[in-house]
């Protein structure tokens, strides 16, 4: 009896170490195949656990975790230091940690830039289905729609809408403010790209053969259209995150971003990061490469991915 309960959970557990197998295989593939790609992974991946663990809020402690101090922790002796060991980014004119304030930056772009492509993928996934599948006039509607919001210059759009929703708010408002604009921004080119997708999936046999069937436009949409154009929606989002992270943080250098005292890095790269760049550079200098990290970790992930999803490139030989 014993053998054979322990050749039962060998052979529940052989499944789930296979799957692990499987896992760790394909990384590795993906690694070796897209080196950028996976070290684009890796920033984003450092970025996510940055935001998550700045402060203890999530394992239930009070109190910084990664973060040296909290954000907002003034000490008048100790400002503008340079990089040194107890502040190894140096502190502000206000004698902030700046390694504490790059930290906790972290989570404000990725809670608004993750928040806003989330957002505009759905937006998109509806406008660009109901385009691409019905056509005629909701097609034309859509378009047009599409076509206002793609003739104005994203960030001036931006910056119009945040000023006019949101004028004078706090910091929650400002931010729920600048994720809206941002989505239906995204939004508005990625409508194309997936309504493009769509127009081709639809006219593929298994959809006529379920349309045949009797399959109500519902269940085609929901089961065949919409499944086949989630890897575009994937890689087009990956991409479009670190897009959100730019465009947050140009409007919080232009001063229309989340107001202080919370820390965002387009902030602390403008004002002050301006005023005293020449004499403290490492003001100007943190905020700047974090953003660039960010940017360049999302549109290198994305594009090793829409080189690994996109069956037209699969066997392109492509390395990035």
């Amino acid at each position: 009896m014993a053998r054979g309960t322990e050749a039962v959970f060998a052979a529940e557990e052989k499944p789930e170490r296979r799957v692990w197998a499987d896992t760790l295989r394909s990384i590795w593939l993906f690694a070796r195949r897209k080196p950028l790609g996976a070290f684009g992974g890796f920033l984003v991946i450092v970025m996510l656990l940055t935001a998550t663990f700045a402060d203890g809020r999530v394992i239930g402690r009070s109190g910084p975790l990664l973060a040296p101090q909290w954000y907002d922790d003034q000490s008048l002796t100790e400002r503008s230091q340079s990089p040194s060991l107890r502040h190894p980014f140096g502190t502000d004119e206000l004698g902030r940690d700046m390694l504490s304030r790059i930290i906790y930056g972290a989570r404000v772009s990725v809670v608004i830039g993750f928040s806003a492509v989330t957002m505009a993928a759905i937006i998109s996934i509806l406008v660009g289905t109901l385009s691409g599948y019905f056509g005629g006039w909701t097609d034309t509607l859509a378009q047009r729609i599409v076509d206002t919001f793609i003739s104005i210059p994203p960030l001036v759009l931006l910056v119009t809408l945040v000023t006019v929703l949101a004028p004078r708010s706090g910091p929650e408002r400002r931010a729920a403010t600048i994720v809206v604009c941002l989505a239906i921004i995204i939004a508005a080119g990625s409508s194309r790209v997936v309504r493009g997708a769509v127009i081709s999936v639809r006219h593929n046999q298994y959809v006529e053969a379920a349309r045949t069937l009797g399959a109500s436009d519902l269940r085609i949409i929901f089961r065949h259209i919409v499944p086949n154009v989630l890897p575009v929606v994937i890689i087009l989002s990956t991409v479009q995150l670190g897009a959100a992270i730019l465009a947050e943080a140009s409007i919080s250098f232009l001063g229309y971003g989340i107001p202080p005292p919370f820390p965002d890095w387009g902030t602390m790269l403008s004002g002050k990061g301006l005023l005293y760049m020449r004499a403290d550079p490492w003001l100007a200098f943190w905020p700047g490469l974090a953003i660039a990290l960010a940017v360049y970790g999302f549109n290198m992930l994305g594009d090793a991915l829409r080189d690994v999803l996109d069956p037209r490139l699969r066997g392109a030989g492509v390395r990035r």
